[in-house]
Parts: C-alpha cells; sequence; structure tokens
C-alpha cells in the first residue's frame, strides 16, 4: 500500500477515521469541554464532565498498553521528545480556556458546531487557526521560544517515569490512573444510566489510541517521514487552512484527516439526530467577544502545545505531565471566563 498510497495520504485517512469518531462522540454523546463544565457548575449536572473520566481511563489504558505491546511509540510524540515546561502549559493552558470561554467553544467543539452548521463557529475556527500559526511561525514566535523555550527532551520524562523512580511498577501507575478516572466518572448515577454517553465515551478514548497506533505504524514504515500524532486542535486547524489554500495533491498530512474528520462526524451526528440547523451571529457585539476569545485560543494552545483535546486528553494519554497540567490550567482559565460572562449578565 505504501508503494501506491502517498505516505501523507494515508496518514490523513488515520485522522479522518479517528476524527470521524470524535466528531460522533460530540453530537451522539455529548462530549464537550467547555459544555461540560457549563452543565456542572451552573446547570448542577455533573454527568458530561463525568463522562470525561470514561474517555481519559479509556485513552490512557488503550494507548499505555498498546505502548506497552510495542505498537505505540510514545517516545515519538512531541509530548515526551520535547522537554516539558511547565510555566507554558500552565500560561498557555490559562489563556486557552479563557479564550474559549470567550468563544464559546474549544477548538474541537467550534469545528464540531460548524459541522452542525453554525457558521459563527467557522469564523472562530479560522480565527484560532490563524493566531495559532502568529504564535508558531509568524511575528510571536520568536517572543514565544524566548519566553516559553522548547527544546528537546535530553531523558525519560513523564508521569510514569518519574513515579517509577520511586519504584512504582508502571502497569500499578496506569491501573490506578485509569481505575481512579473510571472510577470517578462511573460514580454519577445520571452516567450510569446512560448507556449511549458511556458507549461513546469509550468511542472517543479508543480514536485517541487509534490515531497513535497508525502513526506509529506509519512512521516505522515510512522510516520516520510520518510523525506519531495523537488528535489535537489548534495548530493542526492553522496547518489544513494552509493546505486548503495552497495545495492540491502533496502536502496532505494527519491534521488534515483530522480535522476534516471531526467536522464530517459531526455532520452525520448532527444529521442523525435532527439537529442541523444553519445559524449565523445576530450581535456584532458577541462576534466580537467571539474572534477575540479565538484568538486567545490559538496563541494559548501553541504556548501550551496542545488545545483541552491536544493536552487534555491526548497529551493525558500519553501521561506526560504537560497533560494533566494544561487541562487543569484549562479549567481554571475557563471558569474565570464564565465567571465574567455569567456575572456581565447579572442585571446591577
Amino acid at each position: 500500500m505504501l508503494e501506491t498510497v502517498p505516505i501523507g495520504v494515508l496518514a490523513a485517512l488515520v485522522g479522518l477515521a479517528g476524527g470521524v469518531v470524535l466528531g460522533l462522540a460530540a453530537r451522539l454523546g455529548d462530549f464537550c469541554t467547555l459544555g461540560a463544565l457549563e452543565s456542572a457548575v451552573y446547570g448542577r449536572d455533573q454527568r458530561r464532565l463525568r463522562l470525561w473520566g470514561v474517555v481519559l481511563a479509556v485513552a490512557v489504558l488503550a494507548t499505555q498498553f498498546g505502548a506497552m505491546a510495542g505498537v505505540i511509540d510514545l517516545g515519538g510524540t512531541f509530548y515526551h521528545a520535547i522537554q516539558w515546561n511547565a510555566l507554558g502549559s500552565i500560561v498557555g493552558g490559562l489563556v486557552f480556556g479563557y479564550g474559549m470561554a470567550m468563544a464559546g467553544n474549544c477548538g474541537f467543539g467550534a469545528l464540531v458546531r460548524f459541522g452542525g452548521g453554525d457558521l459563527r463557529s467557522l469564523v472562530v475556527v479560522v480565527v484560532m487557526g490563524i493566531f495559532g500559526f502568529i504564535a508558531l511561525s509568524g511575528p510571536l514566535a520568536p517572543l514565544r521560544v524566548t519566553l516559553f523555550p522548547q527544546p528537546e527532551a535530553t531523558g525519560p520524562q513523564g508521569i510514569l517515569h518519574d513515579l517509577g523512580q520511586l519504584g512504582l511498577p508502571p502497569v500499578v501507575v496506569i491501573l490506578a490512573i485509569a481505575g481512579g478516572l473510571l472510577a470517578w466518572g462511573l460514580a454519577h448515577p445520571g452516567l450510569r444510566q446512560s448507556p449511549r454517553q458511556i458507549a461513546w465515551g469509550v468511542a472517543a478514548g479508543l480514536a485517541v489510541a487509534w490515531c497513535f497506533l497508525g502513526t506509529s505504524w506509519l512512521a516505522a514504515e515510512s522510516l520516520g517521514e510520518i510523525t506519531v500524532e495523537g488528535p489535537s486542535y489548534t495548530a493542526p486547524v492553522g496547518r489544513t487552512l494552509i493546505f486548503l489554500m495552497t495545495s492540491t495533491a502533496g502536502g496532505i498530512t494527519f491534521s488534515v484527516g483530522s480535522v476534516v474528520g471531526v467536522m464530517v462526524g459531526s455532520l452525520i451526528g448532527s444529521i442523525l439526530r435532527g439537529l442541523f440547523r444553519w445559524e449565523a451571529c445576530e450581535d456584532p457585539r458577541e462576534l466580537g467577544r467571539q474572534v477575540g476569545g479565538a484568538a486567545l485560543m490559538g496563541v494559548g494552545g501553541v504556548v501550551a502545545m496542545g488545545c483541552s483535546v491536544g493536552q487534555g486528553v491526548t497529551g493525558f494519554a500519553t501521561l506526560a505531565w504537560s497533560g494533566p497540567v494544561t487541562l487543569a490550567a484549562i479549567i481554571a482559565g475557563a471558569m474565570l471566563g464564565l465567571r465574567q460572562l455569567i456575572a456581565g449578565y447579572q442585571p446591577e
């Protein structure tokens, strides 16, 4: 197959499959970052938040046991190949989370909503992708590199390595983390009574491991031409925009397939649930806030080297410290933004 199909196309197909499942999980299983926080804090319904426990537990188990079986190369991911910058994870996560609240969605959520006909989310996606590349390789790149350097790792790092130094066996650590997350998720009676959501949570976690598995195989077969990757939706959105603008044959990557896959999965899920409808912004102030939030997400996501999915799920699945730390910072930033928005709507 490698001799007849370009390697980039195969990588894109891996991303497409994973993205479709994630898009379906968002629409049919209500898997969402900001929506989960809003429902838990202001709607007093933790079901969507607890779903994250299922998603993370499955992603960790499938990814880590795939690595132990030798079919997933976690060392080839940037989560372990680049030295972790704790300050970048915290600052980038806070900025991304605050921007997520202002925009009303993370990058993944915006792609999902656009797949369901929300044209406002298209603006969020485009602005986030542009500002992500402004910080990644554009005018803000020198400042980012100076403030948040990301050199290559000089040795093993991550949760398994560091806890292993204390004498804890990797299997014990993996089972403890995954088991704790799963127990926390399923402790909510509302989620236990929703097998559909649980099933889609499992599917979302397996989609992350699938992406690592597929790109690991392609990386080995292509002698490193393909990078080992998992789903992420900040810089990959920018890469997709560049591909659409500048290439018709070459340049297709895992990122392009993953981004398109989420929109396709969301479109299918929206149609199946009867939720597809065209929507546009009627309030210029709302659109301005969303554009500002999208810009913050683009910059924050690049500084943190991932978004709520890219670090919060994918990075977490690799058991890199950047995963849980960035996720915590994103939650904190989002809660600050939501509190500001909600307080702003209260009568004086």
